[in-house]
């Protein structure tokens, strides 16, 4: 029951606001003086602060305050400062040959750093934040290299990217379609697929594979080489280790046969400026595959290819 009747409470001397319920009042006890006063100075800041620093959004867009400060300015400022300090280090990744780079060991270290900040940007998506891949992804964790493992050939890799189109510098291969497009019967098929278990050591030789060392010495010999080590120069994979991009079991591999792969990778020249390219070379460079630098030795009588 309510009682709506206001008095002064004896032991407090403080008014009540005439509420009761059973016997418990509500004391109209103002808030301490030390509470108040702080309550009025963040008032008071806030007016302060709306006059001096930007504060009010609107339409056209907000209050610059009179001392005319920014965040925005201040970062511009600071990453103005950041790119001033690192110029001369990015002159000087600019300056020196991919293969080259690691004679500097410093000049190195900076460009692996810079490159680790680029995979987590653009390549984590694909080949995970370890680098490790997954089924159709590669790993580049090991030395197993399409096209090579080497710092010049990994930097053409990212500038040209994988089977881009309408970009004649790519890299590019193409495995045919050997059951889709007509090339091999489901019984030829097979008998490749028991060829390629037995050449990687997953299986142990049968007639089906010895049919299929014929078949794979007429239609695929030409691109992964008569033992099936593959060949960097087209793009064609080893056959003989136990490194799958897809997967090595006789189902995927007959899928392979039949159906081909075509995975894509973006050519990062259009994305990313050299200097960027080279950083991220040196990172993915150094996961653990990467493969040292072997410079062909000068021959006026021999024209050497300098595409990787």
């Amino acid at each position: 029951m309510a009682d709506t009747k206001k008095r002064i409470d004896e032991p407090t001397g403080t008014e009540t606001v005439g509420h009761e319920w059973d016997g418990i009042e509500e004391l109209n006890t103002p808030l301490p003086r030390w509470w108040l006063w702080t309550f009025y100075a963040t008032i008071i800041w806030a007016l302060v602060y709306t006059v001096f620093y930007p504060a009010w959004p609107g339409i056209a867009g907000y209050t610059k305050g009179l001392l005319g400060w920014s965040s925005e300015e201040e970062l511009a400022e600071e990453m103005a400062e950041e790119a001033e300090r690192r110029a001369p280090i990015l002159e000087a990744i600019a300056a020196t040959p991919i293969e080259r780079l690691p004679e500097d060991s410093e000049l190195l270290r900076f460009a692996q750093v810079g490159g680790e900040s680029l995979f987590k940007n653009y390549c984590v998506q694909c080949h995970g934040t370890g680098a490790a891949g997954g089924k159709g992804y590669p790993n580049l964790n090991d030395d197993e290299w399409l096209w090579g493992g080497d710092m010049k050939a990994i930097q053409y890799t990212l500038e040209h990217g994988i089977r881009n189109p309408d970009h004649d510098e790519t890299r590019f291969s193409m495995m045919p379609a050997f059951g889709r497009d007509g090339l091999l019967s489901e019984e030829e098929i097979a008998d490749v697929t028991a060829h390629v278990r037995v050449i990687s050591g997953q299986a142990d030789p049968s007639e089906a594979a010895v049919r299929g060392a014929e078949i794979f010495g007429q239609q695929c010999a030409v691109c992964h080489g008569p033992e099936g080590a593959g060949d960097r120069e087209q793009g064609a994979p080893n056959l003989t280790d136990a490194i799958w991009l897809y997967g090595g079991d006789t189902e995927t591999i007959r899928q392979t046969v039949r159906n081909s792969r075509y995975g894509v990778m973006p050519r990062f020249g259009a994305r990313l400026n050299p200097v960027e390219i080279k950083m991220l070379t040196a990172y993915v460079h150094s996961r653990g595959g990467g493969e040292d630098f072997v410079e062909v030795a000068e021959n006026p009588e021999t024209e050497v290819d300098e595409r990787p």
